[in-house]
């Protein structure tokens, strides 16, 4: 193998906005984030779906005619 080719590592602490940190290693010496698994909504089950015009309602609507119209036929 090749020398000097890989970087190196440090021990780094995580840092996130919400004020949460942990400690890991990167090639990075200081790691700094916006959003981490202690503060992130599909984490902490705060995540909403949110339905854009009702496109849900509409596909249930629309295919739920067809599937009793065909029944109909036969």
């Amino acid at each position: 193998m090749k020398a000097n080719t890989h970087p190196d590592y440090f021990d780094v602490v995580v840092e996130c906005a919400c004020g949460a940190s942990y400690e890991t290693r990167s090639t990075k010496k200081d790691l700094r984030v916006e959003l981490c698994s202690a503060c992130h909504p599909f984490f902490t089950g705060k995540q909403k779906l949110v339905d854009s015009a009702g496109r849900v309602e509409r596909f249930q609507r629309r295919y739920s005619r067809r599937g009793a119209s065909a029944k109909k036929e036969s």
